[in-house]
């Protein structure tokens, strides 16, 4: 039995498509843990939230997400605050136009802290809160 050039390319983009989905990103901005489980990054594209208080969907692996207030970090709210870093992780755009949000990031690979100069000379971030 021949298989035709067209079933092939078909089933090759079938098969690509989970890497698309879920491809891995590394999204630098601030960190930001203003109060307790409250979790999210603010890049250049937007808000990308880890975690918000009352909420069930924590991404995976989250436990092994580092505590911010070890380096270059500014406390803004008693032991909570933000700091300048990079997320390799997976991402889900936001589909809600009433969401201010860009997305949610439901998988974490590594994350790197960085000093905060990095992020207060981009000037395609906001400023944090």
């Amino acid at each position: 039995m021949r298989t035709s050039p067209h079933t092939l390319l078909v089933t090759l983009a079938i098969l690509a498509l989970p890497q698309l989905a879920f491809a891995k990103e590394n999204r630098c901005g601030w960190i930001q843990n203003p109060t307790p489980g409250n979790f999210w990054l603010d890049d250049s594209e937007g808000m990308w939230v880890l975690l918000t208080q009352g909420s069930d969907e924590e991404p995976l692996g989250m436990e092994n997400f580092p505590d911010i207030s070890t380096g270059d970090y500014v406390a803004s709210n008693g032991n909570y605050g933000y700091t300048c870093g990079c997320i390799q992780a997976e991402t889900e755009r936001s589909t809600d136009s009433q969401d201010s949000a860009a997305g949610r990031i439901t998988a974490i690979y590594g994350v790197k802290l960085l000093p905060l100069k990095k992020c207060l000379a981009d000037p395609a971030l906001p400023k944090p809160e």
